[in-house]
């Protein structure tokens, strides 16, 4: 597996970690339809929270929060529009971004809620 590969696993690992350590019920990862993939489907109350982790191992090249783009967000809020009808949910739904990157002195996570808006 190339090296951006396991840095990304590691970093939805870190992310489900960090998202259960702060009260979050993890109900997916990695959930797909059509062309668009949810990294981490958690709960927090009646709150829906589609989380998607981005991972970088410097910022030599911008925060990672900056690699979500508008047809990410696009398919994001078309997987989750069918995952809540195919579950027939009835909760709040929030599209947050975990940002992770390297450090020298380990990575640092930044937990970004209500990180876009969909209309």
């Amino acid at each position: 597996m190339a090296e951006h590969n396991d840095l990304g696993k590691l970093g939805e690992q870190m992310a489900i970690d960090f998202l259960i350590k702060n009260g979050y019920e993890i109900l997916e990862i990695n959930w797909f339809f059509d062309k668009a993939e949810i990294d981490v489907i958690a709960k927090k109350e009646n709150t829906l929270a589609v989380v998607e982790v981005k991972t970088r191992s410097s910022l030599l090249f911008g925060l990672p929060q900056e690699f979500v783009k508008p047809k990410k967000i696009q398919l994001l809020v078309k997987a989750i529009n069918e995952y809540v009808n195919r579950k027939e949910l009835n909760v709040d739904v929030r599209f947050d971004i975990v940002a992770i990157h390297k450090e020298a002195s380990g990575f640092t996570i930044e937990h970004i809620e209500d990180a876009f808006h969909y209309f």
